[in-house]
């Protein structure tokens, strides 16, 4: 007999909580009944959820009082710092879309088609990993497997629905650089190499999440990477130019062998016909696309990648829902 399972959704009237609901609707997993929290500010509103009218509630420090077995955590890192311990404290186990405890060595950061074994080493918390990263990983797991990453160049290219609701308004409303709500300059007709704080170094917060958080995943704590992270006046979808260099030679028809066979990956790539992944075509979808897969040839043993996808749906709320669909099969078996 399956077991019924109660799940939390916090954050639930925001970008990413809301994909997340949308998410959970095309599962619909058999026997989960869901209860939507949020901020003060938005508690008490109304969303269609699973075919029915849902009340958000008010999130507080009682609320895990109510026994859940799962969390999904899409409301930012302030409200995990706080929320998650309780959540964790009252038997519940914690999926959390914020970078709070990504880079805590006592939780799995987990992308399911990557590493899902990591998930059974949770302690309650299982962090989903920053979007750009995770949608390098896909193609990137693969190729480390069969020919070993030697480093990594990352060039992105990121939508603004990235930053939030208000990121989308600074684009969709033309903003010209008097009336923004998220950026410091206007996104419209523009590109900013600039995502999240800076840090002493020089590099963005964001650079430092792919470079960190791709060595977790990998389990290869020393791999060389850098990163340059820039924000496009698109409203949906990352791109991301990726640069590989292997310690093993390759054959460019069997890098893409690879990649076709490998879950959630779909290779678009033909130059004679002009097709290559496109945010446009990317977005709505769980998939990675990936594309102008071609040999460096400035450097012995070098791959060039485009890899695109859905920021909202893969790079956040399809992630965090497929690692609780892992969970459901985890449990199953055993």
């Amino acid at each position: 007999m399956q077991k019924n399972y109660k799940v939390a959704v916090v954050g639930a009237t925001g970008v990413v909580g809301k994909t997340a609901l949308k998410v959970l609707e095309e599962k619909n997993f058999p026997n989960v009944s869901y209860i939507l929290f949020s901020s003060e500010k938005s508690a008490g509103k109304k969303v269609e959820f699973m075919g029915k009218e849902y009340i958000v509630y008010e999130l507080k420090e009682s609320s895990f009082e109510l026994g859940f077995d799962y969390a999904i955590f899409c409301a930012g890192g302030e409200t995990s710092e706080k929320y998650v311990p309780i959540a964790v404290e009252n038997g519940c186990t914690v999926i959390d879309n914020s970078s709070f405890y990504r880079m805590d060595p006592e939780v799995p950061l987990v992308v399911p088609e990557v590493n899902p074994e990591d998930i059974k080493k949770n302690k309650g918390i299982i962090a989903n990993p920053n979007c750009s990263t995770i949608q390098a990983m896909l193609p990137l797991k693969p190729l480390d497997d069969k020919y070993t990453i030697k480093r990594i160049v990352y060039s992105t290219y990121q939508a603004v629905s990235g930053a939030g609701r208000y990121g989308i308004e600074d684009l969709e409303e033309r903003n010209d650089g008097e009336n923004l709500k998220k950026f410091p300059y206007s996104i419209y007709n523009n590109c900013l190499p600039h995502i999240d704080v800076f840090m002493e170094d020089g590099y963005t917060k964001e650079e430092h999440k792919m470079i960190n958080e791709t060595r977790k995943i990998l389990h290869k704590p020393d791999l060389p990477i850098t990163a340059t992270t820039a924000r496009v006046p698109v409203v949906n979808c990352h791109c991301e130019s990726i640069n590989l260099e292997f310690e093993k030679e390759f054959d460019l028809y069997d890098v893409k062998i690879l990649l076709e066979n490998y879950p959630g990956i779909i290779v678009v790539d033909n130059p004679d016909r002009e097709l290559y992944p496109l945010p446009s075509k990317a977005d709505g979808h769980d998939e990675v696309f990936v594309g102008r897969i071609r040999r460096d040839f400035s450097t012995k043993n070098a791959l060039n990648l485009w890899v695109v996808a859905d920021n909202l749906r893969k790079g956040a709320a399809s992630n965090a829902v497929q690692i609780l669909e892992k969970i459901f099969e985890q449990n199953k078996e055993n």
